[in-house]
């Protein structure tokens, strides 16, 4: 299931987005053999090349599932410090057929040569990369105390079971979701979370939306590129099923970010916030 987030703040501007070739399948059926050595028809995750260009000069090629490549490619953008203005943006031109997303902006972009000689290989899913001061600005941003409780962190884990639809039919992604109490308002799956969570944070800067009631949810590890991208998008609160980094509790404890993982069911671990939980025993 990738549900996209609905707008809850005023747009006054929004790019224009390709309407032709941007569609791609998520997964391919396949065969495969059994221990027992018996065919059996399976489904597999689809992973291809994104290659981002701005102002037609080329940045990076993501390995990506293909879900909303639009938001994937601003939010990337967005989250590496190419660009800022969402105002700016004339439009997002995504194109399969030669693996591109072309993003246009009346944005000064001068100092892009200079991001991309300065990079930083991360521990995202495969290879991660970074350009430049990519925690520049951690300084001047100030995220909303939450106020959160047991039970309804119980609640939002049972509603996001009936996500990861790509993942139970196939595996081998990640999913994440931009959640507010119980509710997913936005969750999408890609084959690197790193992905997952710049499409998300795309979403919410085409749609206008603030991050400081919401909550980021993901499968994969807590680490310091996934609490930085967060906190950029104002989210004060991570939520995960999987491990933390040191580097990424360091980071959650100096920004004030909630962090809470290896959530599942009825059980998860809160690493940093936990004066922002109330525990009442898991009754609603």
């Amino acid at each position: 299931m990738s549900q996209k987030i609905t707008t809850m703040s005023p747009v006054t501007h929004r790019p224009r987005l390709s309407q032709t070739h941007t569609e791609a399948p998520l997964t391919l059926a396949v065969t495969a053999v059994d221990e027992h050595g018996q065919v059996q028809d399976k489904m597999i995750a689809c992973e291809r090349p994104l290659t981002l260009y701005l102002n037609w000069q080329p940045i990076v090629t993501l390995m990506t599932l293909g879900a909303r490549p639009q938001a994937l490619a601003l939010g990337y953008l967005k989250n590496q410090g190419f660009i800022s203005d969402i105002e700016q943006v004339e439009s997002v031109i995504v194109d399969w057929e030669v693996h591109s997303a072309a993003v246009i902006t009346r944005e000064d972009t001068t100092h892009v040569r200079d991001k991309l000689a300065e990079k930083t290989v991360t521990s995202g899913c495969g290879q991660g990369t970074v350009y430049g001061n990519f925690t520049a600005g951690l300084d001047q941003i100030r995220l909303t105390k939450p106020h959160l409780s047991q039970s309804g962190i119980y609640a939002l884990l049972k509603n996001l079971g009936q996500y990861n639809d790509t993942y139970k039919n196939a595996g081998a992604v990640h999913g994440c979701g931009i959640c507010q109490d119980d509710q997913i308002l936005s969750f999408v799956e890609d084959v690197g979370r790193h992905n997952a969570v710049d499409t998300l944070a795309g979403d919410m800067w085409l749609d206008g939306l603030k991050g400081d009631d919401k909550i980021f949810y993901t499968t994969g590890r807590l680490t310091s590129e996934m609490v930085i991208k967060v906190a950029k998008m104002g989210i004060p609160v991570l939520l995960s099923r999987s491990g933390i980094t040191e580097m990424g509790l360091s980071l959650a404890q100096q920004l004030g970010i909630t962090m809470i993982a290896r959530a599942k069911g009825r059980h998860f671990l809160i690493y940093h916030g936990a004066d922002t939980v109330e525990f009442d025993g898991g009754q609603a």
